[in-house]
């Protein structure tokens, strides 16, 4: 795994991104108009604001990035999970799927093309 991101769902995207830059000093760090992501400059951790997924029928909780998604998938399918958003490669560079935690949580699970 190389970082787990909280995922906030918001209708005040401006409002939400000067709120964690003024109160916690976080940086933009990518802008797709319908997702934010914003960091620590000295690299503490990230959130990312979104409106909606561009993609997927809900906004998940929290994305993890890892080396192999189609291994994440395969053990996702092989647990039983729900998968709410199919293995899917991105226009913006990510492959990625959601999966229903037992209790009820979205996850984005994704790597890098």
């Amino acid at each position: 795994m190389h970082r787990v991101v909280p995922d906030l769902a918001t209708s005040q995207l401006e409002a939400s991104r000067r709120f964690y830059a003024d109160v916690l000093g976080l940086v933009e760090v990518m802008d797709q108009g319908w997702i934010v992501t914003l960091a620590d400059p000295a690299g503490g951790g990230q959130i990312s604001l979104m409106t909606h997924d561009a993609t997927a029928p809900v906004v998940p909780g929290l994305s993890v990035e890892v080396d192999d998604v189609d291994g994440a998938y395969a053990e996702a399918l092989a647990a039983g999970g729900e998968i709410v958003h199919p293995l899917t490669d991105e226009p913006w560079g990510v492959r990625r799927f959601f999966v229903r935690d037992p209790a009820g949580h979205v996850v984005n699970i994704l790597a890098h093309r």
